[in-house]
């Protein structure tokens, strides 16, 4: 099976040449760098093809590392990039994917500051330059659903991808309190969401059997084709492999081609990715 994780994150330490932004609104996964070598060896040992990087946002709005790693190994990396929202730069938006490796847009709403950017308008440049520009948009916005809602009803031809369910804080029960928020918007047919990260928001021990009902009516609302299984690998609470057989050996009302879609075909084809040649 193709296999192509949504998202995992890799980055370079903090330093005075590079330094990370002051007031980060969430600490480092690790307590060191993650290479793209790390991820390749990883991926090799958990039978997965390719990976869609994320660049962290403790870092800030830097992008050479994905894009160095997407260049590099063009087969099994690609990027969804940052810039400043509070920097209006649609000339950049609109030559985005001149970059190569680089795929789209990935923005964190998870810090009231960046939230207060849905409310007072700041950000409304940016989902009208993409728009134009036919690039996909990945959001984390756990707190801010229905502003994000609102946004890609009025940008019908935008396509936007829910980071990790648009989970916040918690676990078991309280994580998903708010899942209906995001249930609600697969009215919307420009709407993608991933199913990332998903072991990260249980108490429970592999296979997480709490989480299923959540991934069936996740599955229920959205389809397989819009439904993206992913990992957010620097912090997950098992392995690779296992966070792959949750999905593909113990939801047994998934079809075959239902997995095909989920662990990795709808991504790429949501993001524009060109699938490799069968």
């Amino acid at each position: 099976m193709f296999i192509a994780d949504s998202q995992v994150h890799i980055w370079a330490d903090d330093s005075p040449a590079r330094p990370w932004p002051q007031g980060r609104a969430s600490p480092p996964q690790k307590p060191y760098a993650v290479t793209a070598e790390m991820v390749l060896a990883g991926m090799d040992e958990a039978g997965v093809d390719r990976v869609v990087l994320v660049p962290p946002s403790w870092e800030g709005d830097y992008n050479d590392v994905v894009l160095a790693a997407a260049q590099s190994y063009p087969g099994r990396f690609a990027a969804m990039g940052r810039l400043a929202l509070d920097q209006p730069q649609p000339d950049a938006v609109a030559s985005w994917r001149e970059q190569q490796g680089m795929l789209g847009l990935r923005f964190t709403f998870h810090a009231p500051q960046m939230r207060a950017w849905l409310a007072d308008g700041t950000a409304d440049w940016v989902w009208r330059a993409a728009e134009e520009a036919g690039l996909p948009i990945m959001v984390y916005c756990p707190g801010a659903v229905p502003q994000i809602d609102a946004v890609a009803e009025r940008h019908p031809g935008l396509r936007f991808v829910i980071d990790h369910l648009a989970l916040g804080a918690g676990k078991d029960d309280a994580a998903f309190a708010r899942l209906d928020e995001v249930l609600r918007m697969a009215r919307l047919p420009n709407v993608a969401v991933k199913a990332s990260a998903l072991p990260c928001y249980s108490s429970e021990a592999y296979p997480f059997p709490a989480l299923q009902p959540y991934i069936r009516n996740v599955y229920d609302a959205f389809g397989p084709r819009r439904m993206f299984w992913g990992t957010d690998w620097t912090r997950l609470p098992c392995t690779w492999g296992e966070a792959i057989t949750l999905f593909t050996e113990e939801l047994p009302w998934l079809s075959d081609e239902d997995k095909e879609w989920i662990m990795g075909r709808g991504v790429c084809e949501w993001l524009g990715w060109e699938l490799p040649a069968s």
